[in-house]
């Protein structure tokens, strides 16, 4: 193997376990045995008397109420949620109310177990920075107990030179509020014709929906499917699975003024309710020259995976949708930042072991891809994939790849594409780029380099990556020197 290119930076990222977030806790629900204990726990508390439950609410909110937002709201919330626990004879005074939520919720650090694969993009304000410098916006796959992972932010500013700052990540998260999406017919018949639901009930059902809907207009069009069509065998196991596509598409929304560093992606629907990982964000330009940001991440909920994207003007409000068809179906999807010959192309790994690139059809579906990279070389016999969108330079589009090895090491590599047809390969970095040193191949999951995306400042290649999941480092090249390496 030949030495590698990148040079690392000193400074990194670890965990922090101060990051939390509260969840609801129902005593008895992570038993072996499940066997709710909810009703008697929330009969103990209301038997306490008054000055005694203040004094224990008071407490509590003393002690954690510096490490969340509006935290009596939140205990409040999840009173709500067990008010069901409570018997109709109990008269419940709001302290007692906020109590019983305190005693239903529980701190979970979103990143105790593990922080990596960061992507990195321009950030939307770039206000008050001098000369040479670039703020910009690094997504992290952070990874608490249980190995649930979500979508956590940074700000970083690179430059002048080889200096890179990190902002405080401290101060209480915020998870994302989920609302109702706007759906697309044609997304939702790509999915049910990929999970082989194509028959009367769905084709009575999309022909009744107009091109975009809200849940409010799914549930009617339901109550409208005739009789003789309900009645049959398949009919309910349809509708289910029509119920599960919807659910896969959702808002998730921030206050404009909680911090970048404080928003939290956390997984919601129940097709990523083990995970969101390694999310790859871009900066898109449509055809008008408009910019938006894009992501793909991969939902996983504990026994199959799929493919999403993120779409967001400004990263406080995030529109949530699946991604369907032969292309996407595995991990690693990254989008190009701009249509290339009027498409809209994404790089994968469909088949679990060979980088390709796949166009979206006019039935918003990712067709079957092209070859692009086979494992090759003895750092990456058992599969390559990319580490991000391709970046694109005078030379071509630059492709950031990962390749597995022996002992399941990870290591970095590059490709360069034609920028008007990428489905050819124009030149290959002959070694690594990057590759685990002795100071980072310890950690969660050891021997591990790893990126969701790099960006280009200054002539300079920014590759942020994940150190064997313990810690999020940095690494840059010249970009000229990258280019004039790859034959």
């Amino acid at each position: 193997m030949t030495p590698e290119l990148a040079v690392r930076l000193t400074t990194t990222i670890p965990p922090d376990p101060r990051r939390v977030i509260i969840k609801l806790f129902v005593p008895g629900e992570d038993a072996a045995v499940v066997r709710t204990r909810a009703s008697g726990l929330v009969e103990r508390i209301a038997a306490l008397g008054e000055a005694e439950t203040r004094a224990l609410l008071d407490e509590t909110l003393a002690r954690f109420g510096d490490r969340h937002d509006d935290l009596e709201s939140t205990f409040l919330h999840h009173f709500a949620l067990i008010r069901h626990r409570v018997s109709a004879e109990q008269n419940l005074s709001p302290a007692a109310q906020s109590l019983i939520g305190a005693f239903f919720s529980h701190e979970y650090a979103v990143e105790a177990a593990a922080l990596c694969n960061p992507s990195m993009v321009e950030h939307p304000d770039q206000s008050g920075l001098d000369s040479g410098r670039l703020r910009a916006v690094l997504s992290t796959r952070q990874v608490g107990e249980g190995h649930l992972s979500s979508i956590g932010f940074a700000t970083v500013v690179l430059g002048p030179g080889q200096s890179l700052d990190v902002s405080t990540r401290s101060g209480p998260l915020q998870v994302g509020v989920r609302s109702s999406a706007s759906h697309r017919r044609d997304l939702l018949a790509a999915g049910l014709a990929g999970e082989d639901f194509d028959n009367e009930v769905t084709a009575t059902v999309l022909g009744l929906l107009p091109e975009r809907f809200n849940d409010d207009e799914f549930v009617r069009v339901l109550r409208q499917i005739p009789d003789e069509l309900l009645s049959r065998a398949n009919a309910q196991q349809t509708l289910d699975q029509m119920r599960r596509a919807i659910s896969e598409s959702y808002v998730a929304s921030f206050a404009p003024a909680t911090p970048l560093e404080h928003r939290v992606l956390w997984p919601v629907s129940a097709s990523e309710r083990n995970g969101m990982e390694d999310a790859r964000f871009v900066k898109v330009s449509d055809d008008q020259g408009r910019q938006t940001y894009r992501a793909t991440y991969t939902a996983y909920d504990g026994r199959h995976i799929g493919s999403r994207m993120i779409k967001s003007d400004d990263l406080s409000e995030f529109e949530i949708s699946p991604m369907r068809g032969p292309g996407a179906g595995n991990k690693g999807m990254a989008l190009f930042p701009r249509t290339v010959a009027g498409r809209h192309l994404a790089l994968c790994r469909s088949d679990g072991e060979t980088l390709g690139l796949t166009a979206i059809s006019e039935h918003n579906r990712w067709e079957a891809p092209v070859p692009l990279l086979r494992p090759s070389h003895g750092w990456n016999l058992i599969q390559v994939g990319n580490c991000g969108s391709p970046l694109e330079t005078d030379a071509g589009w630059l492709v950031l790849t990962h390749g597995v090895g022996p002992m399941r090491q990870y290591a970095i590599g590059a490709l360069l594409l034609d920028l008007e047809h990428p489905e050819r390969v124009i030149g290959e970095l002959p070694g690594v780029l990057l590759t685990p040193h002795e100071t980072d191949r310890d950690g969660y999951v050891p021997n591990v380099v790893y990126s969701c995306g790099g960006l280009i400042h200054d002539g300079t290649l920014w590759l942020p990556y994940g150190a064997s999941d313990a810690r999020i480092g940095f690494a840059t090249v010249p970009l000229q020197t990258l280019i004039n390496a790859m034959a």
